[in-house]
Parts: C-alpha cells; sequence; structure tokens
C-alpha cells in the first residue's frame, strides 16, 4: 500500500469514527431528554399530586383524596422473582372488595400483618399507597414518592455518558493530529473524567431529594474531577515526552512456543491466522492455536527495529488484544514488517530475533 493510500485509509477511517461519535452523542442527548422530560416529569407530577392529596370528605369520589379503608387480611405470599425481598398482602374489604397490595420485606417481620388480622389501607388514585397496623405505617411498593429517581438517575447517566462520544468526535475533528497512537492520553483522560461524572449522575439522585440537588452534586463534583484529570494530564505528558519507543526484555524460548500474534506486511509469511511460533532462532506464524501446522517462517533476513505502542496508523487488521498489543517494527531487505502480539508475549518474538541494534530500543526519558 503507497504512502497516498495509507493517508487515505487512515482519513477515512477517522471520519467514520467521528461520525460514530456524533451519532452516538446525539442518540444520548435524544435519550437523556425523553427520560428527564416524560417520564421523570409524570412521576414528579405524581408526586407533588400525592403530596398535596388530603382524606376524602363525604361527597368524594375517592380517586384523588386519601381513602382510608379498614380490611380484613385472607393471606400474605412471597413474591418471587425479585432480588429484593417483598411480599403480597391480599385484603377483603367491609363490601368484599378483595385486592392485594405488595410490602417491601418479609412478612414475619411486620407483626402487625397477620392472616385474619385487620389493617388499615390508604388508597389514591385507586392503589393501596401505604398501610397502618396500628404499630406502624408501611408504605406499598405504590408509593409515588422517588419514583422520579430511577428517571432522573437514567437520565443524567446517559447525558453524561454522551459527553465521552462528544468529546471522541471533537478529538477526531480537531485534535487527532497530535498523535499516531492509537490509545494517546489527551484523548483518554477527558473521557475518563466525562465516564467519572457519568457515575456521579448514577448515584447523585439515590441520595438528595431533588433533581435539583442531584445537579448541585454534579457541579461540586466537576471541578474535582476536572482537578483529578489535570493532575493525571500532566504526569502522563510528562512520561510521554520524547520518543514513544518502549525498550523490553529479551527472552530467548528454550522451546517452541505458541502463542497469540499476527505479522503484518506484504511478505510472504505474513498471516491472518493470529498465531505465532517462537523458539531458538525461528519465528513463524500460523492459524493453528498448537503452532504445528501451516506455518510459515519468517527469513533471517527479518530485522527488529524497535518496539512501540500500536498507532492508529497501522494497517487494517491490526489486533488489538484488549489494548495490551505491542507492535514490533522490522525490516526484511527494506521491506517493512510489522509483528503484534500481546505485552506478555512480545519478549519471545524478541528472542527469536536478533538483538534490536544501537539506537532501537531506547526508553522514553
Amino acid at each position: 500500500m503507497t504512502l497516498d493510500n495509507k493517508a487515505g485509509a487512515t482519513r477515512s477511517k477517522n471520519r467514520s469514527l467521528m461520525i460514530g461519535a456524533a451519532v452516538s452523542a446525539g442518540v444520548c442527548a435524544l435519550l437523556a431528554a425523553f427520560l428527564l422530560l416524560v417520564p421523570m416529569r409524570g412521576a414528579l407530577e405524581d408526586e407533588r399530586a400525592f403530596r398535596a392529596a388530603v382524606a376524602c370528605g363525604p361527597g368524594d369520589g375517592g380517586r384523588e383524596c386519601l381513602r382510608t379503608v379498614r380490611v380484613r387480611v385472607e393471606e400474605t405470599a412471597k413474591k418471587k422473582g425479585k432480588k429484593t425481598p417483598s411480599f403480597w398482602v391480599y385484603v377483603t374489604e367491609p363490601d368484599g372488595t378483595a385486592t392485594r397490595t405488595r410490602l417491601e420485606g418479609a412478612a414475619e417481620d411486620v407483626p402487625g400483618i397477620r392472616e385474619g388480622g385487620t389493617i388499615q389501607v390508604t388508597y389514591w388514585r385507586d392503589q393501596i399507597r401505604y398501610v397502618d397496623t396500628g404499630a406502624e405505617r408501611r408504605w406499598t411498593t405504590a408509593d409515588p414518592r422517588g419514583d422520579y429517581r430511577l428517571y432522573c438517575a437514567w437520565g443524567l447517566a446517559v447525558g453524561f455518558y454522551g459527553l465521552v462520544f462528544l468529546w471522541f468526535c471533537f478529538w477526531q475533528a480537531k485534535l487527532s493530529s497530535r498523535s499516531r497512537l492509537a490509545y494517546p492520553w489527551h484523548a483518554g483522560v477527558p473521557a475518563l473524567g466525562a465516564l467519572c461524572l457519568t457515575a456521579v449522575a448514577a448515584v447523585a439522585p439515590w441520595f438528595t431529594d431533588s433533581p435539583g440537588q442531584a445537579l448541585g452534586v454534579i457541579g461540586l463534583s466537576a471541578p474535582v474531577v476536572a482537578a483529578v484529570c489535570a493532575v493525571i494530564g500532566l504526569v502522563m505528558a510528562r512520561r510521554q515526552r520524547g520518543d514513544d519507543t518502549l525498550r523490553l526484555e529479551r527472552a530467548v524460548p528454550g522451546k517452541e512456543l505458541s502463542f497469540q500474534g499476527m505479522v503484518l506486511g506484504e511478505v510472504s509469511y505474513a498471516g491472518r491466522g493470529g498465531f505465532l511460533v517462537a523458539g531458538p532462532g525461528l519465528l513463524a506464524s500460523t492459524p493453528d492455536p498448537t503452532g504445528v501446522a501451516y506455518r510459515r517462517e519468517a527469513p533471517r533476513t527479518l530485522t527488529p527495529v524497535r518496539v512501540r505502542p500500536p498507532y492508529r496508523t497501522d494497517p487494517e487488521g491490526r489486533p488489538d488484544y484488549d489494548g495490551k498489543a505491542l507492535v514490533l517494527e522490522c525490516e526484511d531487505d527494506g521491506v517493512p514488517v510489522l509483528v503484534v502480539t500481546p505485552r506478555k508475549t512480545m519478549k519471545w518474538v524478541l528472542g527469536a530475533l536478533p538483538p534490536i541494534g544501537p539506537g532501537g530500543g531506547t526508553p522514553r526519558p
């Protein structure tokens, strides 16, 4: 592949990543807006209406007011299929109307609720919202207070998660030319900060009393997250200043070893099988995990140059190995060759090849 073709392929890949990030950010923004403006808003309105409700009068219909009735407990039954324990209470009103409600916990932990006994239940909008056993009041799972928290937590979390994609879109469009690294720190550190704010947004509604208070917690957390990210950025900038060549110790295999890896380049022993075989003076690519069949051995002319992190400009098909890949740049009679393998097995690749010459493997200052 010529340099022009490589540059074109890289630009096309960056454009695709930028478009994908922009679409993902837009989807997150729309979903967050829906959660916060539709179901959360409705839950807040229900909570306000419930808190403002008063006891029903003689002429009230009973739906928007609080209707309290003494009922007989027919039976209790444990709710199945839930991680949080809860139980059903089946009751019968004086007029014979039978219904049920669900309480958190276990029935044996509520001595006031027993089969054949009587309790008071309070309806609002045709659902039992709480029960009075005489000794205490127990709220049912139909209690509308705090129902907004689930929608608020999801809405805020999804919204802040969208900042991750928005940042990647901006970085691809404006800042990606600053580094060839596949995982540059100045792209990852702000994304880490956005993920931290996402975590805060997900938990803040559960420890506050309103969406405004939850936003206040996020606002107080933002400067802390920004300061931590700034410190991490300074440390990473200092560590990655200068050359990105890595120096690793060689380990000459005492016997042939088969492990994940790939040879990339316009050479006959480049393969897509995904495995390498390394031994004393031997390096081969193979699709066989055991390293026995369909070997393609590298010639003695393969010369290692340096070990480095993956680049975004590397050829298509470069394996990632869950972010643990390293790349060994080599030459074979002037033809550039890349050997890619996880960090932990790169020592065996180096051991199977001649030592890197002077100037290679220089550590970063």
